[in-house]
């Protein structure tokens, strides 16, 4: 396959250094083993290779697909990417678009490349059931392969940029979904590693496809006001020009800027400005030699020009995350206008524009030693969201974090020791607790922000020394979720909730499932291998800890039930079949005597009691999709139980009715609605219910009533009875009201028999 490229005409234009890479390569003269060591005959065996793949299959654009791959390649050559990277940029697509599996990718072109390709390769064949779920198993699986190598987030912005450049071609749904998606995740991303110019292109082509018309109206601005913005940096340039050598500043270089579409934007919107009141539209950038010359050149500037107080910043003292350093000053040019000057080495320029991709860290025999360590505090951030997102099993609620984990604009503050801890905008002294360490945040007792004590819901700002204040007997307070900003502090206020009120949780997680399968047996049904079984498939370690999860309501009761149902067909298919429900001469009896009803058989939302007067039981509550059982009753006709209920227990064989649901009349255009009644555990704060109350509204659900129950320092109990068409439904509502952030727990209850 090496010999593609020599032995076959190519049918497409390539570019220029991959042409002279193939000219130059002989693959054939190489032994197969001193192939991989050799960087051309890598490039071009990969080349060749996804070119055999590729050829026949065409792009949205009507483009050969053979030109995406190539596209991403150069962009990796660009960044100074290894041999290793542009191969992966040339085989990225092979093994989720082609037969190829990873592990002939290894056999071809080593481990190395596999590694980067098998990072950055989507899970398409597997069965998702939702593209949020979807969506959230690949970005787990890359940020686990980033952590292995961090080359692999690089060349998944490569391969989106281009596709961003090409997303004309795309359908208006795909266009907004892909675009969306690299706004909150591929930009911060990229922003993340520093590497600006390719973060710039990402978040313009992402505001082109999401807001169109305002991108057209910045275009229009920015081109008008090109002319006179491009005069007046001269200016400015040739004044610094003339005074920096005059100090003995040598001055390799002073360029002007200009800030991309959506970075204007943004500042617009944020500050409630229109267009014309946006002064700083560029930016002067000045590389010196040293980082002495740097602040040397600060002062030159400040005395050429007059400074505007607060616009300052060091980050050359202060690198930010993502390793660039500048120091940033905003004078006041010489019309009057605002003007924003930027000064760093050359070294820190390169940095500036490619980031993580200025300083490889891998050996030059191309092994790889980027494996990420404790001590490398640049990758703080990704290392959280290792640390908790197997933890969070909910798709949405991980994508959430994620966005949140990338957001852009961190605060940094110190510890007492001086080492710098950066947080999202926002964060209190308990977000900086948790970021230390979780036994931190779960003692934390008070804090200390620059030598004064303040409340714990204290917004942090740059530069702010912390020191947090512990004791043993402390423990974390639910009211802390009300101000908390940090995914990892609200994850671990929760978790230790749980674990704090784990019998608690335990002992309803029981009740619930005891009421499904009955009390006849239920301690030896716990104790027995397929409920262990079933546990693991839930994803829990022990039996115990799957009630714990079922009481809290981190997995449902349906969930459970049927992984039970899969594991007893499985293991006993013969034995555990029910038979059919034959009534006695007395149970027939029994109905000859119950009240007869007016109403049409062919109306009754339940068969087997046509034309008997029924009830729904006020214990239980059943609701189309449950599996139900009747209860002959002295003058109050049929009383319809879910199977399991608890009041069934000591009713006799003679007086129960096999009944089930009418598919007919809840499949009518007007299906029955049931009373459920359900209890919600949340935050007390201003507003819950009326949001929780807006979420039923926007489903159709009716409210029947509704109780609020709170005491200081403890949750809010909220009992309410809603009219549910069936149990998908009120699935689908528990859903919903769990994605609130302030919900702590929801559970289905019943009320006494009258």
């Amino acid at each position: 396959m090496s010999g593609i490229a020599t032995s076959t005409s190519i049918d497409v234009t390539l570019p220029e250094w991959l042409n002279k890479c193939l000219r130059e390569s002989s693959p054939r003269s190489v032994e197969p083993e001193d192939r991989r060591q050799n960087d051309a005959s890598l490039i071009c065996r990969a080349f060749s290779f996804a070119y055999q793949l590729h050829h026949g299959q065409f792009r949205k654009s009507g483009e050969p697909y053979i030109y995406h791959p190539v596209a991403v390649a150069g962009l990796l050559r660009d960044l100074g990417g290894s041999p290793a990277m542009i191969a992966a940029g040339f085989l990225h697509d092979v093994v989720e678009d082609t037969d190829v599996t990873i592990e002939e990718i290894e056999e071809l072109f080593g481990s190395e490349v596999r590694q980067l390709v098998e990072g950055v390769t989507k899970l398409s064949k597997i069965n998702f059931k939702s593209k949020t779920e979807s969506q959230a198993e690949n970005f787990r699986r890359m940020f686990l392969a980033m952590a292995q190598d961090i080359r692999v987030i690089v060349v998944k912005l490569a391969d989106r940029l281009h596709n961003m450049r090409t997303l004309q071609y795309m359908s208006e749904d795909s266009r907004r979904r892909s675009a969306q998606e690299t706004r909150d995740i591929f930009a911060p991303l990229a922003n993340r590693l520093g590497i600006w110019h390719i973060k710039w292109e990402l978040e313009d082509l992402a505001f082109k496809y999401l807001e169109p018309e305002a991108f057209r109206q910045m275009q229009q601005h920015v081109s008008e006001k090109r002319t006179a913005r491009e005069e007046k940096l001269a200016k400015a340039t040739d004044i610094l020009r003339e005074r920096l050598p005059q100090a003995g500043i040598r001055c390799l270089d002073i360029s002007g800027r200009p800030k991309h579409l959506y970075s204007i934007y943004q500042k617009m919107q944020r500050q409630q400005k229109e267009f014309h009141e946006i002064y700083d539209l560029a930016a002067l950038r000045i590389i010196v030699e040293t980082n002495e010359e740097c602040y040397r050149a600060l002062a030159v500037v400040h005395d050429a020009f007059r400074p505007i107080p607060g616009r300052f910043k060091d980050y050359i003292g202060l690198p930010k995350p993502n390793r660039y350093q500048s120091l940033h000053t905003g004078v006041i040019g010489l019309t009057g206008r605002p003007l924003e000057i930027q000064i760093r080495t050359l070294e820190m320029h390169h940095i500036a524009e490619y980031g993580i991709a200025a300083h490889w860290k891998y050996k030059e025999t191309g092994g790889s030693n980027s494996t990420l360590t404790a001590a490398d505090e640049k990758f703080t951030w990704l290392r959280q969201l290792l640390e908790w997102q197997s933890d969070l099993k909910d798709a949405q609620e991980y994508l959430d974090s994620v966005k949140d984990n990338l957001f852009e604009d961190d605060v940094y503050v110190f510890t007492p020791k001086g080492d710098v801890v950066s947080l999202n905008p926002g964060s209190t002294s308990i977000d900086f607790a948790y970021r230390i360490h979780t036994e931190v945040g779960n003692h934390c007792s008070g804090a200390k922000v620059n030598g004064r004590i303040v409340p714990l819901s204290t917004r942090l700002q740059n530069g702010d020394i912390v020191e947090v204040l512990t004791q043993k007997n402390s423990h974390p307070s639910l009211d802390w979720l009300n101000f908390v900003r940090t995914s990892t502090a609200k994850y671990r206020i929760k978790q230790w909730y749980k674990r704090s009120r784990r019998e608690e949780n335990v002992t309803r997680g029981r009740d619930l499932l005891e009421k499904e399968l009955g009390k006849t047996g239920f301690d030896n049904l716990l104790k027995s291998d397929a409920m262990q079984t079933v546990a693991e498939k839930c994803n829990y370690h022990s039996v115990e800890d799957l009630l714990a999860g079922l009481g809290y309501g981190e997995i449902t009761l349906n969930l459970v039930l049927n992984r039970w149902r899969d594991v007893v067909k499985a293991q006993q298919p013969a034995t555990m079949v029910i038979p059919p429900f034959v009534p006695k001469e007395s149970s027939a009896k029994a109905l000859r005597d119950v009240p007869h009803s007016s109403s049409r058989a062919s109306d009754s939302p339940i068969l087997g009691v046509e034309g008997l007067v029924y009830h729904l039981a006020g214990c239980c509550t059943p609701i189309p999709g449950e599996s139900i059982i009747g209860v002959v009753t002295r003058g109050r006709g049929i009383s319809i139980h879910r199977q399991g209920c608890h009041n069934l227990d000591h009713v006799e064989g003679d007086r129960l009715v096999p009944v089930k649901w009418n598919a007919a009349v809840e499949n009518s255009s007007r299906p029955h609605t049931y009373p459920v009644n359900i209890q919600i555990e949340a935050l007390d704060r201003v507003g819950v219910l009326k949001d929780i109350l807006s979420r039923l509204s926007d489903q159709g659900i009716n409210v029947r009533h509704a109780q609020v129950k709170t005491a200081s320092g403890q949750p809010a109990l909220m009992d309410l009875g809603i009219d549910i068409r069936d149990r998908p439904q009120l699935e689908q509502v528990f859903v919903q009201i769990k994605k609130m952030s302030d919900i702590i727990n929801i559970r289905r209850v019943g009320q006494a028999e009258e």
